[in-house]
Formats: structure tokens, C-alpha cells, sequence
């Protein structure tokens, strides 16, 4: 499938959200152009999704997944047309290959096809494929291009939610990638600008953990785990008897009774550094690496009471929550004090809507 990209080119940069769909709700971001080459914050807003209707990552009922869009875009007061959309790492598969800088835009298109056809354990006309020109290759000849396949249907099943909620779909990317383009910006803004910095984001969501460690705007490991703050939001669900949304609303405030914190918090807080501490180890078992510099914690549970302390006691590694906001114009309609607590779980939304300006 072939998207429409080129109004994301045009000079007056027109309105695009960053829309991140997961099991439990979607996400909404839009960004515009502020002050000084700054980005603004125009709005960001989540709605929840009905059980069942997204499942690891698939969407089970696209009927209920548009109403839930349309309920967000009225939600969040945005006139944007055009989205950007992404699929969970595990739903594609990406590889990183070298061919001939001497290629022609044609021939570079035909030779990545036929790459492909290596890597990808579908037939061709099942996948939508595409690619990316990263820059030079160390031996100057050839060019370095990341590939990423996709079956078909679960694209088309994104972009039928965007449509069938009045949108376009302008852009799929890749979760995981989103993420890191959002992280990625944070880093360059560090003393410095991060340089010579192993920088280690942990990306928290409710079922799976994305680590990826970055030097100088390279990523030099990546790693997915079985771990996410769901685990913790269906303890607060089965011990209170509440419901999914109300659980995850207390567990960021805390409000919930005495025996929340030595029951429930406190052993997940332990699993969670426990977590932490094995990818950073894996890290070090697998790589020439032998430090970590800093560690960022973002997604839904980062945070989580607790949560930063403990990793860092346990890692004895500087730790922070890191909201993708950082350093952004604020648009008059958002609350300050709400998006502190709110921002780490728009990491995939912001990167979203940073490809407005790419």
C-alpha cells in the first residue's frame, strides 16, 4: 500500500496527529510550529478502548476502535485531517542491508525488493514493504537502507480505523521507532548535546518493555521483554474490585487503600527493577559495552510511585522519568500539572506527530 506523503512536505507543514493505538486506549498528539524553531504542544488527549477490541497489538473490532478515534478527536478539540499511525514492533520486521551508492532511485527500489524476499517469510504480494536511505556505509561505496515488511492486513486494518473516523493515514511507522525519534530529540538536549552518552531508555507499556540504548544517535543494543505495568493494574482490578480505567487512574495518584502499598506496589516495584537490572546485564554479556551513562524511564508506568528510586538503587545508574514534551511551547489549553503525570505515556504519539515536520 502506497501512502500519500506528499503534503507532509509542503511548506506550510500541515496539521498531522500522532495517533498510538494499543491494547487498552489510544493515544492522541498534535504539534505545531512554535517560537524560535521550537515545537509547540497544540493538544494531547487518550481515550479508553472497550475490552477486546484491540489484542497484542491487532484490531479485533474496527468498528469500535474508529468510535473510540472519532470520541478522541472530539475529546481533544483538533480540526487535523491527516494522521500518522503505527504498528507494534513485533507485527514487522525490519533489517538493515547494503547495496550500491551507484543505484538509481529505480534500481535501489528493484534491488530492495528483491533484499527483501531473503528476510520476509511471506509471499511479496502479502506484504507492504518499504525502506529508508540512512546515509554512507563505512566503505564509501555502498549506502546503508533499513528495510521494514508488514503484512498487508494489518496495515489496512489501521487505516481503516483513521478512515472510517474521518482521517487520513499519512504516515506507519514502527512503535518502537516512534518512541525512539521522541527519545532521541530529549537526548540531543542534554549537556553537550549527549554526546560520547550511553543512554538507556526503557520503554514501559502494559504488557511489554522496549529497551533500546543509544551512543551519539547510533542504537547499539535493543531488546523487547514480557513486562509491563498491566500486570500491576489487574492486581489493583482483582483486589478492589475496580474497573480498568479507575484502576489505572489510581495507580498515578496513589489512591487507593493502606494495603495497596506492602500487597501490591512494593513486590511490583522489585519485579520492575529486577527487569531493569537483567537488560542492562544482557547489555553488558552481549556487547563490547561495559557502562550505561543514564537511564530514562518512559511508557504508561514510569511513573508508577517508586519506580525511578528503586531502578536506581538497584542499577546504581543515574535514573529520570523523561517526558517527550520536554522543552516544548505549551498551547494555552493544556494543563501543565496534568501533562507532568500524564507525558511518559505519550512517547509513541509524540514521535507520531514529529513526523509532521520531517
Amino acid at each position: 500500500m502506497a501512502l500519500d506523503l506528499a503534503s507532509l512536505f509542503s511548506r506550510k507543514k500541515p496539521p498531522l496527529i500522532g495517533l498510538d493505538i494499543s491494547s487498552f486506549d489510544i493515544k492522541l498528539v498534535e504539534l505545531s510550529e512554535g517560537s524560535d524553531k521550537a515545537f509547540r504542544l497544540e493538544r494531547y488527549a487518550s481515550e479508553p478502548l472497550p475490552k477486546g477490541a484491540v489484542l497484542d497489538g491487532n484490531i479485533e473490532n474496527i468498528e469500535q476502535v474508529s468510535d473510540t478515534i472519532r470520541k478522541l478527536l472530539k475529546k481533544s478539540g483538533t480540526s487535523a485531517k491527516n494522521a500518522a499511525l503505527a504498528m507494534p514492533a513485533a507485527a514487522v520486521i525490519t533489517k538493515k542491508i547494503f547495496l550500491p551508492a551507484t543505484l538509481s532511485d529505480q534500481a535501489l527500489e528493484v534491488q530492495v525488493e528483491s533484499e527483501a524476499s531473503q528476510y520476509i517469510p511471506f509471499a511479496m504480494d502479502e506484504v507492504s514493504l518499504d525502506f529508508c536511505v540512512i546515509g554512507p556505509a563505512a566503505n564509501k561505496e555502498d549506502v546503508e537502507v533499513m528495510l521494514a515488511a508488514s503484512r498487508k492486513e494489518k496495515i489496512e486494518d489501521r487505516v481503516a480505523v483513521a478512515q472510517a473516523a474521518g482521517l487520513q493515514a499519512k504516515v506507519m511507522d514502527v512503535e518502537s521507532y516512534a518512541a525512539r525519534a521522541a527519545m532521541q530529540r530529549l537526548i540531543e538536549m542534554q549537556p553537550n548535546q549527549g554526546q560520547d552518552q550511553i543512554c538507556a531508555i526503557f520503554q514501559i507499556g502494559a504488557k511489554r518493555t522496549y529497551i533500546y540504548i543509544i551512543l551519539n544517535g547510533d542504537v547499539i543494543y535493543e531488546r523487547e521483554q514480557q513486562f509491563g505495568g498491566g500486570q500491576l493494574t489487574q492486581d489493583i482490578v482483582r483486589n478492589y474490585g475496580l474497573s480498568q480505567e479507575e484502576a489505572e487512574v489510581k495507580k498515578k495518584t496513589g489512591d487507593l487503600p493502606d494495603s495497596y502499598e506492602m500487597e501490591l506496589l512494593e513486590p511490583f516495584l522489585e519485579n520492575a527493577a529486577l527487569e531493569v537490572t537483567r537488560a542492562i546485564q544482557f547489555f553488558f554479556t552481549s556487547t563490547p559495552y561495559t557502562r550505561v551513562d543514564q537511564i530514562f524511564l518512559t511508557g504508561g508506568c514510569a511513573v508508577v510511585a517508586g519506580l525511578v528510586d528503586i531502578v536506581a538503587e538497584r542499577t546504581k545508574i543515574s535514573t529520570a522519568v523523561i517526558s517527550p514534551f520536554k522543552g516544548m511551547e505549551l498551547a494555552s489549553g493544556v494543563n501543565e500539572k496534568t501533562l507532568r503525570s500524564d507525558a511518559p505515556a505519550y512517547a509513541v504519539a509524540c514521535g507520531l506527530a514529529l513526523r509532521r515536520f520531517n
